[in-house]
């Protein structure tokens, strides 16, 4: 008789069987208070697109929440003075697959062996108007760093997160890990993926966003026994991303938000540290929206 030893089911394989989910595929923390359960402490965090902005208020906010955090810039050059005020910085082109893969590994190995959180912010804005009167380089570049970017970086850090569950909560460098669930990987959509705003025209950054949305509740089936994957999608806030718009559009955007004014990068942190934390061990598939009450009118 000849033995066959079975192959190993990826976890992305085994929470399902004959297209129904098994039961306790995840666990719930041990931890019941409030505060701890938004502590970071001991976790490692990388934030893309956190030269300023959304990406630098996110780095912040883990920071103040105990996590050891990289800061990821490519284009803006301020992230190297301001990192110095969080932690460390790491010059990264997300739109290169490798490259993202490289830089994301070597972050994990210089922070204690070990990748919590991730969070995609990484985006550049549509400039050009009309979607036919455009040109298709800035097409391409618009989809490269808005979509494609998530999706490696998704890449790049679920499998981390899959080794980290498969060798059983320790670390690539084989170390027990403190204060470790899952993986939490964090993208930044836009309302702009749930409705066509207006008055500027902006087609292929709303549909860019429109997919990262997607992309991330698809992962948060697949990956559900070693990672939790959420969205958020801001409105209109008041950030570097928007400067080439003029003031009068401006006030136009005014006029359709119910609050009456752009968000304060600041006013992200809490939904951030939410969906990075423990606080949020029952949530993945979602998108949170934070656009002063755009998307209900």
């Amino acid at each position: 008789m000849v033995m066959v030893r079975a192959e190993k089911q990826a976890p992305e394989d085994s929470s399902m069987k004959n297209g129904v989910f098994r039961q306790y595929n995840t666990k719930a923390p041990k931890e019941t208070q409030v505060l701890p359960l938004f502590s970071l402490k001991h976790k490692t965090a990388i934030v893309s697109g956190s030269g300023a902005g959304i990406g630098l208020q996110v780095v912040h906010a883990f920071a103040e929440a105990g996590a050891n955090v990289a800061i990821w810039y490519h284009g803006n050059k301020e992230a190297l003075d301001r990192a110095a005020e969080v932690e460390k910085k790491y010059g990264t082109d997300v739109t290169d697959y490798e490259n993202v893969k490289k830089v994301m590994n070597e972050i994990a190995e210089d922070f204690n062996g070990r990748l919590d959180i991730f969070v995609a912010n990484a985006g550049i804005p549509w400039t050009q108007g009309r979607m036919i009167d455009g040109e298709l380089s800035h097409y391409h570049r618009v989809v490269a760093t808005d979509l494609d970017s998530v999706f490696y970086s998704a890449k790049a850090a679920g499998e981390i997160f899959r080794k980290q569950y498969e060798n059983g909560g320790v670390s690539l460098t084989g170390e027990a890990l403190q204060n470790y669930s899952y993986g939490s990987f964090i993208a930044t959509s836009s309302m702009s993926g749930h409705v066509a705003n207006i008055p500027q025209l902006q087609s292929a950054y709303n549909a860019a966003k429109a997919g990262v949305r997607h992309l991330c509740q698809s992962l948060a089936v697949e990956w559900v026994k070693f990672a939790r994957v959420n969205s958020i999608s801001p409105g209109y806030m008041a950030t570097e991303i928007s400067n080439f718009v003029p003031p009068e559009t401006k006030a136009i955007w005014r006029g359709k938000i119910p609050m009456g004014r752009e968000g304060e990068a600041h006013e992200l942190k809490g939904a951030y540290l939410y969906l990075a934390s423990d606080a949020s061990s029952y949530t993945t598939g979602t998108d949170i929206t934070v656009d002063g009450g755009y998307c209900a009118v």
